[in-house]
């Protein structure tokens, strides 16, 4: 198991939005003005629930990945290993998850971008079943 991360900015506290996560992951806010800035890292295993970013303009995520390796998969597609350097953008209204490999700490920056009636929807976790078979 991978349980070596360089981490490219402060890892941060314990996630605050845990009860949308399987497994155990951090959180620190880079930049709260402007732009949403956050240092997501997840511990081998670790997953976000489905969640959808709802916004009638605007709005999305971009995931830039910053350490380890992960996945991300939208509603209905095969999923996306992810590694340092890869990018991710993800629009409004896409039903989505993302978090680490099993044997993998992950990190990525997350990117919030501006909405208009911007709100955030989390839905069923990523079930180990479906998890296994990545």
């Amino acid at each position: 198991m991978d349980n070596e991360l360089n981490d490219v900015f402060p890892r941060g506290g314990k996630n605050p939005y845990s009860q949308y996560f399987v497994g155990q992951s951090y959180l620190n806010m880079l930049s709260t003005e402007q732009v949403g800035v956050g240092n997501v890292t997840f511990e081998p295993g670790c997953r976000n629930n489905w969640h959808i970013h709802h916004a009638d303009e605007g709005g999305g995520q971009i995931l830039l990945v910053t350490g380890g390796r992960g996945w991300y998969q939208e509603w209905g597609k095969p999923a996306r290993a992810l590694e340092q350097g890869d990018v991710v953008n993800i629009p409004a209204n896409v039903k989505h998850w993302h978090g680490a490999g099993a044997d993998s700490w992950f990190c990525h920056l997350v990117v919030e971008v501006p909405a208009v009636n911007g709100s955030n929807e989390w839905c069923e976790p990523v079930s180990d079943e479906e998890y296994a078979a990545l």
